[in-house]
């Protein structure tokens, strides 16, 4: 009767912190945009921020200089957001859809079709996604729009297979790469997302430039690693694409409409996670749709958060547009209230349950991880492999290589090591074939992991 009691009394207070929030407020909650390196783009991101509600910042390369760059840029927007945590977002996938890598102080990394075509091991694809883990973690993002569930189905998709986005033509394999992947953020407490609905990896065409119709192309397994992930307990997000599948809807891509979103992903897949629009101001809706229809027809479709490349349309500030936009649309009508309740509803409940929202919470994460631990990837290797070590504290350390009958063969490093993940790369082009151990020696910390190099 008691616990009874305790939950009909947070369903009143959930119920009364819905009612207090304006539809304005509500709606800056559904608003995620990226921002120019001007002045003026930037001081508008910080005003809506803190004045609009805004609900989520993506960030592209242009945005990201160094590691310490990125910590402090995102601490700052973070300790800006006055109700609630925001979303700080970024597409990293792994190989050329990477926003960190070698050019902003991180390293290149393995793409989807490396870890799955040509390693196609448990163990390269989890130490691949544990680096970016660790990267994101440390920068303060809390939600990569990764990874890529597309099916193989065209080698030479545009967007999808040209571009090496694909784990496999193999819907399972695809959604156990998958799978080993979320695993490893979530670890984390990074979000991750599923793109793109329903499948884009049979399309002739990029949506990013135009009108891409896959209704003859699109194959049924294509919906396997969605709903396989789902059945498994995914619940994060699940980006829409621009994709046109006709038999689905007359009238409008997937990411506009009702029965792909709410019918498909909802009431079929039952999918209970966010919804996010793949970017709005993408050539397939821009060039096919107004902006207020795309937009009454993203929200009215069942999407809970709406995606932008910018925070600047036509000068001015582009959340400051849409809620005044969308908040008419509900006075008119045209998008009923509750439907912007329930996008609020679910955005508010995954901050409140799945990311970290209190500062000292953040620092605490990002100045020590979680475990120590030791891999390599890819294993088995030839010739190279990158080792990756993560400390929980910093320490003396001697980091060596030795092979099958306990003969070192190299000594990688020894010294002070810091708190945080370091990597190796590991050259055994002169060794021959066979198993290799690593041996991690200090005070406080004594570790070993076996290697085995083909060749």
């Amino acid at each position: 009767m008691r616990q009874l009691i305790f939950c009909f009394t947070l369903i009143i207070l959930a119920t009364s912190v819905l009612k207090s929030q304006s539809i304005e407020d509500k709606i800056g909650q559904m608003i995620m945009v990226g921002f120019g390196t001007s002045q003026k783009a930037q001081d508008s991101l910080l005003y809506d921020i803190e004045n609009r509600n805004l609900g989520g910042v993506l960030m592209f390369a242009y945005n990201l200089n160094s590691p310490s760059q990125i910590k402090s840029q995102n601490a700052r927007l973070q300790n800006s957001a006055s109700n609630h945590p925001l979303f700080i977002s970024i597409d990293q996938e792994g190989g050329i859809v990477a926003r960190l890598d070698e050019q902003n102080g991180y390293k290149r990394t393995f793409s989807a079709y490396d870890l799955g075509y040509t390693f196609d091991m448990e163990d390269s694809t989890r130490a691949t996604a544990a680096l970016m883990a660790n990267w994101l973690d440390d920068g303060g993002f809390n939600l990569n729009f990764a990874p890529v569930v597309d099916v193989n189905i065209d080698p030479n998709s545009p967007a999808i297979g040209r571009l090496d986005r694909s784990f496999s033509d193999n819907e399972f394999e695809v959604q156990q790469h998958a799978g080993w992947y979320i695993s490893e953020f979530k670890k984390k407490g990074i979000l991750s997302t599923l793109k793109h609905f329903p499948g884009h990896g049979s399309a002739r065409k990029d949506s990013h430039f135009g009108f891409t119709d896959i209704t003859d192309t699109w194959q049924k397994r294509e919906l396997d690693p969605f709903r396989l992930l789902i059945e498994n307990g995914f619940d994060d997000l699940v980006m829409t694409g621009h994709l046109f599948k006709s038999d689905w809807d007359n009238n409008y891509p997937v990411s506009l409409s009702h029965y792909a979103i709410s019918t498909m992903l909802r009431d079929s897949l039952n999918f209970e996670g966010l919804v996010i629009s793949d970017e709005l101001f993408m050539n397939a809706i821009q060039d096919n749709y107004g902006m207020e229809e795309a937009i009454v027809n993203t929200i009215n479709a069942g999407t809970d958060i709406l995606l932008f490349s910018t925070n600047i349309y036509n000068d001015i500030s582009l959340p400051n547009y849409l809620i005044a936009l969308i908040s008419d649309k509900v006075a008119s009508g045209a998008i009923s209230a509750d439907r912007i309740d329930v996008a609020y509803q679910r955005i508010i409940s995954a901050k409140q349950e799945k990311i970290i929202t209190s500062n000292e919470e953040i620092s605490e994460l990002t100045e020590k991880p979680r475990k120590i631990s030791v891999n390599n990837y890819p294993n088995p290797f030839n010739p190279s492999t990158t080792i990756l070590i993560t400390l929980l504290e910093a320490q003396d350390l001697s980091v060596s290589v030795y092979n099958s009958v306990g003969r070192k063969v190299r000594t990688l490093e020894a010294g002070k090591f810091s708190a945080g993940t370091h990597s190796f790369l590991f050259d055994a082009s002169n060794l021959a074939s066979g198993i290799y151990f690593v041996r991690i020696n200090g005070n406080q910390v004594q570790k070993t992991h076996k290697m085995l190099l083909i060749k």
